[in-house]
């Protein structure tokens, strides 16, 4: 994988540039990537930092028709207005309710639904709704290829956060088996390299959020009634401290699923406790 700055050919139809924004989030940047070579869409093309944006209108090179965007997180979509404006193209995602973490300045000339195709002469995308990081998150299957763009859903190297509300665990775990409906080989993250096996590395996902849930109905079955502040150094004992602030934001995720599954409640604040 080459460095943030550096354009990279990742198959015959998809070039990708990584924004300069690494971080514990971010891996080594946000991907962005080129898909086609004589009529472009740009997707997800990232933070609104000038080099980055210079470089993908001059990957572009006058070509591109559509900027779309997996979802409105600040690391994936806030180019995309100032792309739009100065290409004279349309914006193509979905968006969702201000939560404090959206990039407000997206407003889509096109509003994305389940299973849409984005079509140009050499490409088609079938937009795939697939919320559960957020709930405005699409993932896009490049039809020619069976490469999907999957942003945030599935990254290399890192773990996805499920925040809550917009963030849903229950959701995130049937999205993962939605991608298992179509014929995808390959999955282009959001963060970090190509991943070459989609089944293989879902259900890895799948089994490792199973197995996380299921720590935190041992931890408190164990412990009855328990804070949900007491929780994450048992149910994260594998993850550094550090993370734990991230790790609780996923651990509420999984508590709302266990009570959406009337598996779960929640009394006296942020206290939880098993039911039957």
């Amino acid at each position: 994988m080459k460095p943030a700055g550096e354009l990279e050919q990742i198959s015959p139809l998809v070039r990708r540039l990584v924004a300069p924004n690494p971080g514990p989030m971010t891996g080594p940047g946000t991907n962005s990537y080129l898909v086609g070579r004589e009529s472009i869409a740009i997707l997800d093309p990232g933070p609104a930092l000038t080099g980055h944006i210079d470089r993908l209108i001059a990957a572009a090179d006058g070509k591109a028709t559509v900027v779309l965007c997996t979802h409105t997180h600040p690391d994936h979509s806030p180019a995309a207005a100032i792309i739009a404006r100065e290409l004279d193209i349309p914006m193509v995602g979905a968006v969702t309710a201000d939560d404090q973490h959206q990039d407000l300045s997206f407003v889509p000339d096109q509003l994305l639904h389940h299973d849409q195709l984005v079509t140009d002469s050499e490409w088609s995308l079938r937009a795939i709704h697939t919320p559960g990081h957020v709930d405005n998150h699409y993932c896009f299957l490049l039809e020619q290829e069976g490469l999907v763009f999957a942003g945030d859903h599935i990254m290399n190297g890192s773990t996805v956060v499920i925040i809550p509300p917009g963030g849903d665990m229950k959701d995130y775990i049937d999205s993962l088996r939605r991608l298992l409906d179509y014929p995808v080989s390959a999955i282009a993250p959001g963060h970090g390299d190509v991943i070459p096996d989609c089944r293989a590395e879902v259900e890895k996902l799948i089994r490792h959020r199973l197995l996380r849930e299921a720590k935190v109905v041992g931890a408190l079955q164990r412990s009855g009634a328990t804070s949900l502040v007491d929780l994450v150094p048992v149910v994260y004992d594998d993850v550094a401290p550090g993370l734990h602030p991230w790790a609780k934001l996923s651990l509420h995720a999984h508590l709302l699923k266990l009570e959406r599954e009337q598996r779960a409640s929640v009394f006296e604040g942020d206290v939880w406790k098993l039911l039957n």
